[in-house]
């Protein structure tokens, strides 16, 4: 057997894994996994979110709203606040678009409009319950 020294050129190429395989126009880089630790994380709950941000970041806060019936008398407690710039933003939004695309194929279409969800009687006891609530004296 020759040495790679001994080799010519064209036998060193027809030894590369390049010239091994048929060339393809542009094929993507295989995907990378990234290793993500989750030992130290706290998970909470949110059922509402507001989006502000400034030309360079945006702002998400999550919050637990008390009422979701109507317009809250109580403040929403808003318990933890995301601070990002627009491309993780608009990565987020695309992976969050993909996620919610195949629980509907999976699971059905999701309506977020409260009133077209929830039955017309549990929002008018809600809101019995809400008024009742009101008029009672404050100790």
């Amino acid at each position: 057997m020759a040495k790679d020294s001994d080799k010519t050129q064209d036998e060193l190429k027809a030894e590369s894994p390049a010239a091994a395989a048929p060339a393809t126009p542009q094929q993507p880089a295989p995907r990378q996994q990234i290793q993500v630790n989750d030992t130290n994380v706290i998970a909470s709950y949110a059922n509402f979110c507001r989006v502000t941000g400034t030309p360079e970041e945006l702002i998400i806060d999550f919050g637990l709203n008390p009422q979701p019936f109507g317009i809250p008398t109580e403040p929403v407690v808003v318990g933890q606040r995301i601070v990002t710039n627009f491309y993780t933003a608009k990565r987020m939004l695309q992976a969050l678009m993909l996620t919610v695309q195949r629980h509907e194929a999976a699971f059905g279409v999701l309506e977020t409009d409260v009133q077209k969800r929830v039955v017309p009687g549990a929002i008018q006891a809600a809101q019995a319950a809400q008024a009742a609530q009101q008029q009672q004296p404050q100790k």
